[in-house]
């Protein structure tokens, strides 16, 4: 994911974070777009990310952000 996407899907998140909950997200989006960008990144911090961020959506958002993510996991289990 380049940086305009990673921008596009930080935005996408945040705007679906509980209230309160936003700086709490960020900052897991941000360290997983930095392990990315090192190359890094793995399935385990997927696992890791997937509940963290269950926890902070609102959860009328959750399927939608599930959907989200598992097309997020899927592309870059691809590259």
């Amino acid at each position: 994911m380049d940086k305009q996407g990673q921008e596009r899907f930080l935005s996408f998140i945040l705007q679906r974070v509980q209230e309160g909950k936003e700086e709490e997200a960020k900052a897991i989006l941000t360290e997983n777009f930095r392990k990315q960008d090192e190359g890094t990144f793995s399935q385990s911090d997927i696992a890791e990310f997937i509940p963290k961020m269950i926890t902070l959506i609102k959860p009328e958002k959750l399927e939608e952000i599930q959907a989200i993510v598992k097309q997020f996991s899927g592309n870059f289990g691809s590259k």
